[in-house]
């Protein structure tokens, strides 16, 4: 096993990312990506959770203004021009299965569950399903590795690197304080 390019998450990210979400995160094995504060934006997931439940989400886009910008997307009906882009240009969708199989090798680090095998997230490598999973992903990876979630973080009207947290770093600050 590789090591993963991001540390265990700290009690306090935990909280954090619980907030986001509104409900306990499960799971979590770190933060791959953050806002421009520093509160988490993605996470990785293991892909079989506590309970037992395969998951096949490895990437995890929790940043509620994040989560916000994408579900704006998907209503807008960005989602068929994304899809014409992956059927038309084969540069595209050469480049966008060689992001589910990179997908599939960072969640492969983390065990490997029989029921999810060859399957990554939002769709890859055929279809657009899900442009939160595909734009958690293109945050996780970076630029270039997987280009309908570089395209849907490039429509969207959010940034990480302009935050839109309600204070900036306080919840990760006060949650660290709080656990001090």
């Amino acid at each position: 096993m590789t090591t993963p390019p991001f540390p265990a998450p700290t009690t306090a990210e935990l909280a954090v990312v619980s907030a986001q979400l509104g409900r306990t995160a499960r799971g979590v094995v770190g933060i791959a990506a953050r806002c421009e504060c520093g509160n988490p934006t993605v996470v990785a997931t293991t892909p079989r959770l506590p309970d037992g439940t395969p998951f096949p989400t490895f990437y995890y886009l929790t940043h509620p203004a994040a989560t916000a910008a994408m579900s704006t997307l998907e209503a807008t009906q960005v989602m068929p021009e994304l899809s014409a882009l992956l059927a038309e240009d084969d540069g595209v969708a050469a480049a966008y299965l060689a992001a589910h199989e990179a997908y599939l090798a960072d969640r492969a680090q983390f065990g490997e569950v029989s029921e999810i095998d060859g399957i990554s997230a939002g769709g890859m490598p055929s279809r657009v399903k899900c442009l939160h999973a595909l734009a958690g992903h293109a945050l996780a990876a970076g630029p270039g590795v997987n280009p309908i979630g570089d395209a849907a973080l490039e429509r969207s009207t959010w940034s990480p690197e302009k935050c839109r947290c309600d204070d900036p770093g306080a919840a990760l600050r006060d949650v660290e304080a709080s656990t001090a």
